[in-house]
């Protein structure tokens, strides 16, 4: 843990300069705390707003639910006494023959209905549906059960309520608004089967009215027990699934409060049950919740801002104080960084950054000396390995034996001899370079070439070489024998036969900025475990395939290098990647 601590913290922060340091100090005794301060009144603020709210939204959904069960109960009342008429059961279930007498039927359910029409605006229409067939139909307020009322969800809602009210929303269209429906089925104690329904379409916006004065800024929604919506602000989303819209399931208390998020934003949800199952749901953006509390927070932190302007003002000026004979100090240091042992003289009191002085200019007049004995141990090495070099083989006298070889050949009329050796001087003497290891793409070529021409002589016949080179790349530089061991490992390690003799394509182009130069080749190709042992570095390969990618990665950085493609039967492909770098 300690040395994970001096690791992680005290090394860090002893790394950061003195100004640095007191601001990091100050940030941590006066800012951090200032910030944490803001955060918390923050959130004690939000969450007695969000208390209060809810305290709000309870009692809103209370009167909500208080208005909407007595408006309910009305329509329940209204549905009863029709439910219990004898005489309309009566009208209902009697036979009719070809006689006028089903018309006492209409004109006594039209006063009744008119009068409940005239007593509850709120209705849109009242009519029951009637599945005797004798009872002539009027469509208006006896409506025949014709197969697409039976197959309607009313309809089969009804058949398992056992005589209790059904209520079903249907959703704003282009021909009618948002309709909300009240039915019953009418089944007596005289009658034991159900000899019609009774229906009572109200507009949804009757049933909305109850609860929209109460919005003030929230979204309130009537769902069933079955979580369906059966009223809202947004019609199109009558008779959908409430738990689904707010990715919420309701807990089985009668009231409660939630997170949730609706139309994309975080929201508060608060909910309360009527006696019939019904809930009302209010949901209320954390937005306009936080707005308060974030007007409450911004100017906490502008006062907070104003003082740590002025303690930051402070600090800038102690630190400069201080500050300022470090940077003389690490000015001086620089001096004697690049050489320079004659600094200025400066006063720098005695505290602990005058101590430092002291110490650092005895340090210098040491440091002084030391460089003047390794300069002169220096030069003695340089010396002796120039005595090295001058024991090396000198390159003239391997030009001047080849062209004394060349010359024989020539007097004894062996033509190929002296190509050879004649293309042997031209590689040396370009691959010796005067001891450098870079040289053009050029000069690599022609290289490359000279090697290549002593092999078409030794493998006449059996062996063709081809070039596609651009002319762009040739001023750019190249390590020394890129191309050659490449082409030298495809000779010897190839096979071909007279009839088919081995082919070699040497390529250099641009891509993306950098030089590719390829040598391509149809022999039999490797297997990979042959393909992946070629790069690997093993002890006396000199300017070997591996060699050739290790000084291109130390020359040119390690995205730079060999890439080698080969299938066995097929050939093989090596790409070398360079930089687009002058010599």
């Amino acid at each position: 843990m300690l040395q994970l601590f001096r690791k992680y913290i005290y090394m860090p922060f002893i790394d950061l300069s003195f100004r640095a340091k007191l601001f990091f100090v100050f940030v941590l005794v006066t800012i951090l705390p200032m910030m944490l301060l803001v955060y918390f009144s923050y959130e004690l603020t939000k969450s007695k707003l969000t208390d209060q709210i809810y305290i709000n939204m309870m009692n809103s959904t209370a009167q909500i639910n208080k208005n909407l069960e007595n408006k309910l109960d009305s329509y329940e009342h209204i549905s009863a006494s029709i439910y219990l008429d004898n005489r309309l059961t009566n009208y209902l279930t009697s036979e009719y023959q070809d006689d006028p007498s089903y018309l006492d039927v209409y004109k006594y359910i039209g006063n009744r209905f008119d009068t409940v029409m005239a007593a509850y605006p709120d209705f849109d229409s009242v009519f029951i549906y009637s599945d005797n067939p004798s009872l002539p139909k009027d469509n208006y307020y006896i409506r025949p059960v014709i197969p697409e009322v039976e197959h309607s969800e009313l309809y089969k809602q009804l058949l398992q309520s056992h005589g209790n009210i059904i209520y079903l929303s249907s959703p704003q269209t282009k021909d009618s608004p948002a309709m909300f429906t009240l039915a019953r089925l009418l089944n007596n104690n005289r009658n034991q089967y159900p000899y019609g329904v009774l229906v009572f379409r109200i507009s949804e916006s009757v049933i909305y009215s109850l609860m929209e004065k109460e919005a003030g800024g929230k979204d309130i929604f009537i769902m069933n027990d079955k979580g369906i919506i059966l009223s809202a602000a947004d019609k199109q989303l009558l008779n959908a699934s409430l738990p689904e819209l707010l990715d919420h399931q309701f807990e089985k208390i009668p009231s409660g409060r939630f997170d949730t998020t609706y139309k994309g934003v975080k929201a508060f949800a608060v909910y309360n049950t009527l006696k019939n199952g019904w809930k009302t749901v209010s949901i209320f953006p954390y937005e306009s919740i936080i707005k308060d509390a974030t007007s409450l927070s911004n100017l906490i932190i502008k006062i907070s801002l104003s003082f740590i302007g002025v303690a930051l003002l402070l600090i800038f000026i102690t630190a400069s104080m201080f500050s300022k004979r470090i940077r003389t100090l690490i000015r001086m240091v620089r001096q004697i960084e690049r050489g320079n042992f004659t600094t200025k003289e400066e006063q720098f009191g005695s505290d602990e950054i005058g101590q430092l002085h002291f110490a650092f200019k005895q340090m210098t007049a040491r440091l002084n000396n030391l460089i003047n004995e390794v300069y002169h141990k220096e030069l003695l090495g340089k010396e002796a390995e120039l005595d090295l070099l001058q024991a090396q083989i000198n390159p003239h006298f391997l030009y001047n034996t080849l062209g004394s070889i060349s010359s024989l050949a020539a007097k004894h009329s062996d033509t190929r001899i002296q190509d050879m050796v004649l293309h042997l001087a031209k590689f040396y003497r370009i691959s010796l370079n005067k001891g450098k290891s870079i040289l053009t793409i050029n000069e690599e070529i022609r290289l490359t070439q000279s090697y290549n021409a002593i092999q078409l002589i030794r493998f006449k016949g059996q062996l063709n070489i081809t070039y596609s080179i651009d002319e762009a790349i040739l001023p750019y530089s190249t390590v020394k024998l890129t191309l050659q061991p490449f082409i030298e490992n495809a000779v010897i390690h190839a096979i071909w036969t007279q009839e088919s003799p081995l082919n070699i394509h040497i390529k250099g182009n641009t891509q993306e900025n950098d030089i590719i130069l390829s040598v391509i080749d149809d022999g039999m190709g490797m297997r990979p475990e042959t393909l992946e042992s070629l790069l690997e570095e093993k002890p006396g390969r000199g300017y070997g395939i591996s060699n050739v990618n290790r000084r291109i990665k130390l020359k040119f950085g390690e995205y730079y290098g060999v890439n080698i493609y080969s299938r066995l039967g097929i050939g093989t492909t090596v790409q070398i990647r360079l930089p687009q770098k002058m010599v």
